[in-house]
């Protein structure tokens, strides 16, 4: 499997299900193979947020639910600190973890590794491979701002679901797609989500 195919999407306990939503289904589209982790409470706020059932089989509810046809995802438990995605030497085209609470920015700002999202961030850091992090909504601390300029430092890009609205977008699906075409162009993926200025 070429490594520019391969992703790993996190999503954590923090509202903003749709943008993680949103970015698996253009992965999916564009015929990557998603690593994807919930966290526990990920898991319950996605299901909240978008109003759906609990599936054990995350790539079955994709396909079937958003018809999707092309791509593959591959699923772990946050606990599964063994994973492949935890390894270096599996290689990927980078990570994404979104939303991202300030309890998993917390730990991949101090290198903590307590669970396979935290691992596989610091896994992605360590090999100079991407890492996006999109923050749950505002406000936020000192000590927030703080982690992310560690996390910053260290080699993420912190893109915070602050979409614009020039381009007159009519539904929630396309404010989050704004986020998610920016999350895409920082991975060096060509999409259509957004048209060019012009």
């Amino acid at each position: 499997m070429e490594n520019r195919k391969r992703i790993v999407v996190a999503v954590t306990g923090a509202s903003g299900s749709v943008y993680a939503e949103r970015l698996i289904l253009a992965l999916l589209k564009l015929d990557f193979e998603i690593h994807l982790v919930f966290s526990e409470a990920g898991k319950l706020v996605f299901f909240e947020e978008r109003e759906l059932k609990i599936s054990g089989d995350l790539d079955e509810l994709f396909k079937n639910h958003f018809k999707v046809t092309s791509g593959k995802i591959i699923s772990y438990l946050v606990k599964d600190i063994g994973a492949s995605i935890a390894s270096g030497s599996f290689k990927t085209f980078g990570m994404v973890v979104v939303p991202c609470t300030m309890k998993t920015l917390a730990g991949i700002a101090n290198g903590v590794s307590s669970n396979l999202i935290e691992r596989a961030a610091d896994v992605t850091l360590k090999e100079r491979r991407r890492l996006i992090l999109v923050p749950r909504e505002t406000p936020f601390s000192r000590i927030h701002l703080k982690n992310m300029l560690a996390c910053s430092e260290a080699g993420a890009d912190i893109v915070p679901p602050n979409p614009g609205f020039y381009y007159k977008p009519t539904t929630i699906n396309e404010i989050a797609d704004f986020i998610v075409a920016r999350i895409l162009n920082l991975l060096g993926i060509d999409n259509s989500l957004l048209k060019e200025w012009s």
